[in-house]
């Protein structure tokens, strides 16, 4: 057993509920794909790499600064290979502490950090 099965077990964490958690805070919402499509037509020219055009300075001072979702949720074969204490990336072991903590806010419990988990 890895530290992360032990750390569900202990606090009674259906794993089910990390699935859908992961899901509801990673899934890309419209603004996301917005800000995606954005970032894809803004292709710089041989020359005109100084500024961008004006339609897309306003688009960037009207949204505040915020974290882009990755649109990668956590997936069961993910979360098995994380039971099993098989080895996982950086990034999938970010996903699965945040689907973690959102779930341990729900129960009034305090958050973990990364080396607490894994």
């Amino acid at each position: 057993m890895s530290r992360f099965s032990e750390l569900l077990s202990s606090e009674k964490i259906d794993p089910r509920r990390i699935l859908v958690a992961s899901a509801a805070i990673e899934r890309l919402r419209p603004e996301d794909r917005r800000a995606h499509f954005l970032k894809r037509g803004k292709k710089p020219e041989a020359g005109s790499a100084s500024k961008p055009p004006p339609a897309a300075e306003g688009a960037e001072a009207a949204k505040p600064a915020e974290k882009p979702r990755s649109g990668r949720v956590v997936t069961p074969v993910l979360l098995r290979r994380a039971q099993e204490g098989k080895p996982l990336t950086g990034a999938q072991k970010t996903r699965l502490l945040r689907a973690l903590n959102r779930v341990l806010e729900q129960k009034k419990r305090d958050t973990l950090e990364l080396r607490k988990v894994f």
